[in-house]
């Protein structure tokens, strides 16, 4: 478990336990300190932690998102959740990337990000008042208020919001390996729901002219994708990518003021620092540590040869850490001048929604700020991290109290 007080921690025992690691830094920096790319003989894959081999990595063709003949999680094969798994643009390479990746980039570049940010504030506010008494409340509010805030741009009412937060939340369940039998069942039950709900949204509001699903379509039209069951994937998987990435992002964002002294009082400043300090920890201490990549051919990454069906794990959460493209990257910098966020992607896989997710992040640490004034007794003072293989997303454990007046510093890997 993680808190103010960290005692010294063993590291990680694969790059696959880093995301959830209380601190995986330090083993970050000794792979960035090795060679450009080195293989795991246990895990059989290559691993590579630098910023410019992953940007190699993410520009190389030939290296795609899923295994040549698997484009959906084994699992989910077959399923309503599988059948969205294999729509969604992020998980595919080519024709079936190119456009939906045209269409939803520039749908995403036309949202205004101001409004995003005043959503996301309000609801933060009407979610969090009087409902954030305890570590277990601040980390369901951390999850659900930026589902609820995509929820409500894409046109659904206030009150269905909660209800798309946690059909979102049961489908986001079959993308993880501890994922049991029923909760399978129940991803596909909540994949069909979303589907349903967000056609019938589309149906409703398409004709009316400026709403975020009308200006999709447009989109859409535009760029030439006319799967309307692969539009209604990804909106779902739009909201799944924000249960996940973003809300972790939020959760980082607080684990981040618990941490470093002085940087509340910073943020109390202004709203610019606050979407500064987004930013920084999205390279800082990331959401999302790694991704993959399979050979579909022969070809060599960093001048090493990989064969045909040859795994990459791109350490993402290692390269926001790279001396080589971070000046002082242990630092958590608010006015850092040029700051590349690798858990964003690269290349043709880059997020699109960036932007967006980082305004919704800065709009719910305005509401959160409203209700709490600010005050150091509303943030955690211990936490863990939710089971994933990639992702870094705080469950809070132990809450300060609103009475508290402790200090906090700045935690250092392996201080007694």
């Amino acid at each position: 478990m993680n808190s103010l007080n960290l005692p010294f921690v063993e590291p990680p025992a694969s790059v696959l336990e880093a995301a959830v690691h209380p601190d995986p830094y330090p083993f970050y920096a000794a792979l960035l300190q090795g060679p450009p790319l080195v293989f795991d003989p246990d895990q059989r894959f290559w691993i590579a932690a630098r910023s410019s081999v992953i940007r190699e990595a993410l520009a190389n063709p030939v290296l795609r998102v899923r295994p040549v003949g698997q484009p959906v999680l084994p699992a989910i094969a077959g399923t309503a959740a599988g059948e969205v798994f294999g729509d969604l643009v992020r998980m595919n390479d080519g024709k079936r990337h190119a456009a939906p990746k045209v269409a939803l980039s520039a749908f995403l570049s036309r949202v205004d990000l101001d409004e995003v940010r005043q959503k996301a504030a309000s609801m933060a506010i009407a979610t969090a008042n009087g409902k954030l008494a305890s570590a277990r409340e601040l980390t369901t509010w951390m999850l659900d208020l930026p589902v609820m805030t995509v929820a409500s741009l894409l046109g659904f009412a206030d009150e269905e919001c909660p209800h798309i937060a946690r059909l979102t939340a049961g489908f986001a369940a079959c993308l993880s390996p501890h994922t049991d039998v029923a909760g399978l069942q129940a991803a596909s039950v909540a994949a069909a729901d979303l589907r349903g709900r967000l056609a019938q949204k589309v149906a409703d509001t398409a004709a009316i002219r400026g709403s975020a699903l009308a200006s999709l379509q447009e989109e859409a039209r535009r760029s030439g994708w006319t799967d309307a069951g692969a539009v209604l994937s990804n909106l779902t998987g739009l909201l799944s990518q924000t249960f996940e990435a973003t809300a972790g992002l939020l959760g980082n964002c607080l684990v981040a003021l618990a941490n470093h002294s002085g940087l509340l009082q910073a943020v109390r400043s202004g709203p610019a620092l606050r979407l500064q300090l987004v930013h920084e920890v999205g390279r800082h201490d990331p959401s999302i540590h790694n991704t993959r990549r399979f050979a579909a051919e022969a070809t060599t990454l960093a001048g090493v040869a990989l064969k045909e069906g040859d795994a990459v794990v791109l350490l993402l959460g290692a390269a926001g850490r790279d001396p080589g493209c971070h000046p002082q990257p242990d630092d958590l910098l608010l006015h850092r001048p040029n700051r590349p966020t690798p858990a964003f992607g690269g290349g043709r896989h880059q997020c699109p929604g960036q932007a967006v997710a980082s305004h919704v992040v800065a709009g719910a640490l305005d509401g959160w700020l409203d209700v709490t004034g600010g005050q150091l007794g509303a943030l955690p003072s211990s936490w863990h991290y939710r089971p994933s293989l990639n992702a870094r997303v705080p469950v809070f454990t132990a809450f300060r109290g609103r009475s508290s007046t402790a200090s906090h510093q700045p935690y250092r890997y392996g201080q007694p």
